[in-house]
């Protein structure tokens, strides 16, 4: 059949291959014979459907490695995906050819797909993509760096200053919006994120050691100690492994950090100081 007999399909027939996903992969290849592997522009842009569909793919084709929910799999060092697009300038461009080509010297492979479902699978990641803060922050960052120092500092970093028993902070305002660096700092134990997970360890002689799981398999732990010394065990030779569930981070309440000062800090985060 040539490709002009296969788009004059009639509306009614395309109303119904709407309602399955097979059938818009049909509609997608039908329209899109003549889009190439290494376009610049996702041809799917804006529609929903395909966000819909590169999600199904997604989850049957990526989620063993970056989990359902594109946020990666503690055992597993994939990206967390939704932050793909974030703060880094990131094209659908390059993100279709890392799906491609894969990531050399990485256990992500390259992959054969149609290029109809690697757009699909872009246009499923641009979809879910999180988003920084846009616009500049309420606060004073002179105080905000004050007060960062006093409060922050001992496990965060910012630049070359700070420590690392908590999250590198220095391009965070680009990653989170304002109301999910409020809650995490007002309920840090609500989504603690990966490689920052808190776990409390009984070795062999009975010594008590908290900290963060850095890697994990079966047989093995590495973490990050609450004094910051990076340190391994075999599980094997442990008394005692229990996985907590609540951050070693403590809650700011208003008392602790008023609204003001915590918009100052975040000011602090998002500024060049």
């Amino acid at each position: 059949m040539g490709f002009k007999n296969k788009v004059a399909i009639s509306k009614h027939a395309l109303r119904l291959a709407f309602t399955d996903k097979l059938s818009w992969l049909l509609f997608a290849w039908l329209l899109g014979a003549q889009w190439t592997y290494g376009q610049e522009l996702n041809p799917l842009e804006g529609d929903p459907r395909a966000a819909r569909v590169g999600g199904s793919i997604f989850r049957a084709q990526c989620a063993t490695c970056h989990g359902a929910d594109a946020k990666g799999i503690d055992s597993i060092d994939a990206p967390d995906l939704t932050l793909v697009y974030a703060g880094t300038g990131t094209s659908d461009e390059s993100v279709f050819d890392k799906i491609r080509n894969g990531v050399p010297g990485s256990i992500m492979p390259a992959h054969t797909f149609p290029d109809t479902e690697i757009w699909m699978l872009v246009s499923y990641l641009r979809s879910i993509g999180v988003s920084g803060i846009s616009s500049a922050v309420d606060g004073n960052p002179d105080l905000g760096r004050t007060l960062f120092s006093n409060n922050c500092a001992a496990c965060h970093r910012k630049g070359n200053e700070g420590g690392a028993l908590g999250p590198n902070l220095s391009k965070i305002t680009e990653v989170r919006s304002l109301e999910a660096l409020i809650s995490s700092i007002r309920n840090p134990s609500f989504s603690i994120s990966r490689g920052y997970k808190p776990v409390s360890i009984t070795t062999s002689d009975s010594q008590q050691i908290q900290g963060v799981i850095k890697r994990e398999d079966a047989f093995s732990i590495q973490i990050m100690d609450t004094n910051q010394f990076l340190r391994a065990f075999s599980k094997m030779s442990l008394k005692g492994l229990e996985y907590e569930e609540q951050s070693w981070m403590p809650v700011f309440s208003e008392s602790l950090l008023s609204d003001t000062e915590l918009r100052n800090i975040i000011s602090f985060l998002q500024s060049s100081l």
